[in-house]
């Protein structure tokens, strides 16, 4: 609400993105300029094609004002690189854009070692000096990470380098609305203050959090390799999040078959598969992807014991289907 004035502001969100960005700018009024992730290469940021968006936007009037950046990604589940995050602070200092960092799954990274998570916040502060004073809003939530309480409603937002008195003019718009419940606010105090060493809850929350985060870790590299088993199926890695994003090859004979139904070929495979094996995943299409390919988003949300037959499930479905339009 304070970014965006009218149509000729824009917001710069990727494709594939969470729906409630583009949602969220067609609600306030604004324009969406869509970057494209980078699906050759583990759907990383790449700064010519924050360019070529940037510029095209500007051609058609549209002045952007934020780049919204979504790290662990959703729907694609990728960790980004320290220096593509350097980057993209270049980027927008150099353009004058306001930085938008959703790092609602910052728990959720499934290869520490590699690629940890680190905050948009922390490689700000240690940018050259020219680049520190970007202004940046970061976002954190209790529906994700391992305490995932996604009926307890909290988060938070941070703002860094932000003049105070548009500070209190955020906080006059979130005082407008209602706070999050009791319980909500609990949620959040213990996730940014958890049991530490010492503390008598601490060994069972170590316990619990610990096991909960190697077995989504056991599930993301499981549903991957299946995935990549099938015909016709690419996915990136699972590095971060809760989610798979494969790309489906389908025939033409599958697409006519779309098309007659009037369906979009991903919409129409989803469906299929809902209805021979009950399990509901999201089409491609409902997060953005680059015309002419196809994809859908799941989860490794199944209990670890159910994954086995999830899995057998989906990929009998996926057979039978390429079998039947080949």
């Amino acid at each position: 609400r304070l970014l965006i004035r009218d149509e000729k502001d824009g917001i710069m969100i990727p494709i594939p993105q969470y729906p409630l960005y583009s949602a969220t700018i067609a609600l306030y009024g604004g324009s969406q300029v869509g970057y494209y992730l980078d699906e050759g290469n583990d759907w990383a940021m790449n700064v010519k094609e924050l360019e070529r968006a940037l510029k095209a936007a500007r051609l058609r009037g549209v002045e952007c004002r934020a780049l919204a950046v979504i790290n662990p990604g959703n729907p694609t589940g990728q960790v980004m690189e320290r220096k593509n995050m350097e980057e993209v602070i270049k980027f927008c200092h150099d353009n004058h854009l306001l930085l938008l960092a959703d790092e609602v799954y910052q728990e959720n990274v499934y290869v520490k070692e590699t690629k940890p998570f680190v905050s948009f916040k922390k490689v700000l502060m240690e940018s050259p000096e020219e680049y520190r004073h970007l202004e940046l809003a970061s976002f954190h939530s209790v529906s994700k990470g391992v305490v995932g309480e996604c009926g307890k409603r909290g988060g938070y937002m941070e703002l860094v380098n932000y003049d105070e008195k548009v500070k209190q003019e955020v906080y006059k718009l979130a005082s407008i609305g209602l706070c999050p419940n009791v319980i909500g606010q609990i949620v959040v105090d213990l996730m940014v203050n958890p049991p530490k060493k010492g503390d008598p809850s601490y060994e069972l929350y170590k316990k619990e959090t610990e096991g909960i985060y190697e077995s989504l870790k056991r599930r993301a590299l499981v549903l991957v390799e299946n995935l990549n088993k099938m015909e016709g199926v690419q996915c990136n890695p699972a590095e971060g999040a809760m989610y798979a994003f494969p790309q489906i090859t389908l025939s033409p004979k599958a697409v006519a078959a779309a098309k007659e139904a009037n369906k979009a070929p991903d919409v129409f495979y989803s469906i299929a598969m809902l209805d021979a094996t009950g399990v509901c995943v999201v089409p491609g299409s409902g997060f953005g992807q680059r015309d002419g390919t196809y994809h859908f988003r799941t989860t490794f949300l199944p209990p670890e014991d159910k994954m086995e037959s999830v899995i057998k499930r989906v990929a009998k479905f996926h057979a039978e289907f390429m079998n039947k339009y080949k």
